[in-house]
């Protein structure tokens, strides 16, 4: 297994989920495993809170509620819902033992590769913490950088620069 990770980050709506969708799917179609990790600042991951059918929520969402910790599994997919202040990426890993590739969405701070998506303006905030970028803008500060749609390339960059954890 290659197990290597990066940081894919951005501002809002720029694209970032989109990209690590086309990344993941180009890896699989490759035959590798993929694990992804997205960083939810705002705390809005929630359990299915949709109503059941007496108008009640659903069960793993009644049990988040309790203050309890959650996995819901089935018999293809396992959803974890951990209460902690700051679960480190080694715990994460534990979860995530078999994978080629770790695409992290977010954690700006997390010390891995990162590639950043710009689209339309540049947010100097990431120009500091980005080892490459994704653009549909030609500037010279963004580089190297990528078409949004240059998966291949892309690829081959997290290919040399990921690092292996």
């Amino acid at each position: 297994m290659k197990q290597l990770a990066l940081c894919l980050t951005g501002a809002s709506n720029s694209g970032k989920t989109t990209l690590i969708c086309k990344i993941s799917k180009a890896l699989k179609k490759r035959g590798f495993k993929v694990a992804i990790i997205k960083h939810d600042p705002k705390n809005k991951a929630i359990f299915d809170t949709a109503l059941n059918e007496f108008g009640e929520p659903k069960d793993s969402a009644k049990f988040f509620e309790t203050g309890a910790d959650v996995a819901v599994l089935s018999p293809k997919r396992t959803s974890i819902f951990k209460r902690a202040d700051n679960t480190g990426l080694s715990d994460i890993l534990g979860l995530f033992s078999e994978f080629d590739y770790l695409l992290i969405e977010g954690f700006k701070n997390l010390p891995l590769p990162r590639i950043s998506v710009v689209r339309d303006e540049i947010n100097d905030e990431y120009l500091g913490i980005s080892d490459a970028f994704v653009t549909n803008l030609d500037d010279e500060r963004l580089s190297p950088r990528f078409g949004l749609d240059d998966i291949e390339n892309i690829i081959a960059w997290i290919d040399k620069n990921a690092k292996k954890v």
